[in-house]
């Protein structure tokens, strides 16, 4: 509600109580409940999901990196760039303070830094090597990081303290060592990453280890050691999230919530969260008490005519 309606509303108010009278029941704003079902362009294909500080959900497609920005409250969406056909991908999405969209390009090789007002590209940067999938993205203070699926590496974006982008020579390139397993060129390994909660250090998914492990980075080194998760399993796991000392796991039908310690060395699972709607969830942002989730459908094979949807549940 505006501003001025919500004065009119209250003047009257006032205006009944001091008469005597009451405002007639139907003439009260009634209140609409924001969707928990959101619905996103047939043979959109998602992969990731963003979520800033304004109630807007941002997805990136697969299928030429197009990307969709949906209103919380109401559902509605609108495609506020078209992508650039074949060959390119948008995945993971991070929202920064500024509404601005860190995007992971995938085979492209790409990171793109858009407005997500508007959908303007504000700066690119091109990554890795040949077999480099630029996947999933974490915003920490001062810094961009994304996981090179096929590659043991981190990319990292320096942020300046009044949000400056860097120049493209300015991006590091942080090869993880330690514990860390790295499947073959044509094996996926890193998928998801996040900060511990104390923010000083790095989650990432590692598929192959531990038939599906987690490994906590030291951003400055690159070494890595396996979190102890007790025995859990993440096989399957694209993006996650970590909001306060919890992370949230997509896996192919249900979501691991596992409470972690401050530093990010060891968690427990403490509930799975199954929900029939879900459709391979492929990653997870949080937006005022609800956790939302894109559905991949893998491994359904996209056409131009398959049904995509987001689900939102409460945040455990």
């Amino acid at each position: 509600m505006s501003r001025r309606r919500l004065l009119g509303l209250a003047a009257t108010l006032s205006a009944a109580g001091m008469l005597g009278t009451a405002v007639p029941a139907a003439a009260r704003p009634a209140h609409t409940p924001w969707p928990t079902l959101l619905h996103l362009p047939d043979g959109f294909h998602p992969a990731g999901i963003g979520i800033g500080p304004a109630p807007y959900a941002y997805f990136g497609s697969l299928l030429g990196g197009a990307i969709h920005r949906v209103r919380l409250s109401t559902g509605e969406g609108t495609t506020i760039h078209p992508g650039a056909g074949e060959g390119h991908y948008a995945v993971g999405i991070g929202v920064d303070d500024r509404q601005r969209l860190f995007i992971a390009g995938g085979w492209g090789r790409t990171i793109t830094v858009m407005d997500g007002t508007n959908g303007r590209v504000l700066r690119t940067y091109e990554v890795g090597s040949a077999n480099t999938f630029v996947d999933h993205v974490a915003l920490t203070p001062g810094m961009a990081w994304f996981t090179d699926s096929f590659v043991g590496r981190l990319y990292g974006l320096p942020i300046g303290r009044y949000g400056e982008l860097p120049a493209a020579d300015a991006v590091v390139t942080l090869p993880l060592s330690g514990d860390w397993v790295q499947g073959s060129p044509n094996h996926l390994t890193a998928t998801g990453i996040a900060a511990t909660p104390d923010r000083r250090a790095l989650l990432v998914v590692n598929t192959l280890a531990d038939r599906g492990g987690l490994f906590r980075v030291d951003p400055d080194t690159g070494q890595s050691r396996r979190v102890d998760l007790g025995g859990l399993e993440l096989p399957t796991t694209n993006g996650i999230l970590v909001h306060g000392r919890t992370l949230y796991a997509p896996r192919m039908s249900d979501v691991a919530v596992v409470r972690l310690d401050r530093a990010g060395h060891r968690g427990r699972l403490v509930e799975t969260i199954t929900d029939s709607r879900f459709d391979t969830p492929c990653a997870a942002a949080v937006y005022r008490g609800r956790l939302y989730l894109p559905n991949a459908r893998f491994p359904l094979p996209p056409t131009p005519d398959t049904p995509y949807t987001a689900v939102a549940v409460p945040l455990r």
